[in-house]
């Protein structure tokens, strides 16, 4: 009896650390999982995913998309979309680079070590980080050439967006008002 015990206890030890371990045991596998509950607006789901820090970004993304169409959401975070390349890891920290298959942009995702698992760095300084890189990539030195440029695609994207219904229309300007909000925010954090 007590083999039997000692026997369903070690076993399911066993199985329970696996499926722990499973969760966060690769950067990749991390960022799939994250990705996966971003694109069905499962933010408590993604929230496992993310470092302790990253709490109030994913606060602010599920307020975001709330006023976004369920298909926007999902084709946002659409890995058929989306080019996953190999992790790279220094320590505690992995970054993973992500290929976006129709523009052929590519974003390197930070991921950090918290308690011997894995998360998403989706906190505003890692963002920045993210960005910073992004701009240095296509020749923008400052914060003044973004604004510029991102005045510049707004314009385009008003244009475009006439064809679109009264509805769509309305998810799309409160998206364009959160974005410009976020400029300014990173604007002034940079000075």
């Amino acid at each position: 009896m007590k083999k039997s015990i000692l026997l369903i206890f070690t076993t399911s030890l066993i199985i329970f650390s696996g499926c722990k371990s499973g969760r966060g045991s690769d950067p990749k596998t991390v960022l799939n999982h994250f990705f996966d509950a971003l694109s069905n607006k499962n933010i408590d789901e993604a929230k496992k995913y993310v470092t302790k820090d990253s709490e109030g970004m994913m606060d602010m993304v599920e307020m975001g998309m709330k006023n976004i169409p369920d298909s926007a959401g999902n084709a946002m975070y659409n890995k058929e979309n989306m080019e996953m390349g190999n992790d790279i890891i220094s320590g505690d920290r992995a970054t993973v680079p992500i290929k976006d298959k129709k523009s052929g942009e590519e974003t390197d995702f930070v991921l950090k070590k918290e308690d011997g698992e894995w998360k998403v760095a989706f906190d505003k300084s890692t963002l920045m980080e993210m960005a910073q890189k992004k701009m240095k990539e296509h020749g923008i030195n400052g914060m003044g050439e973004l604004k510029n440029g991102m005045d510049e695609n707004m314009d385009s994207l008003q244009n475009h967006l006439k064809n679109i219904s009264k509805e769509d229309m309305q998810h799309a300007q409160k998206m364009m008002d959160s974005a410009k909000k976020v400029l300014n925010e990173m604007q002034k954090n940079a000075k």
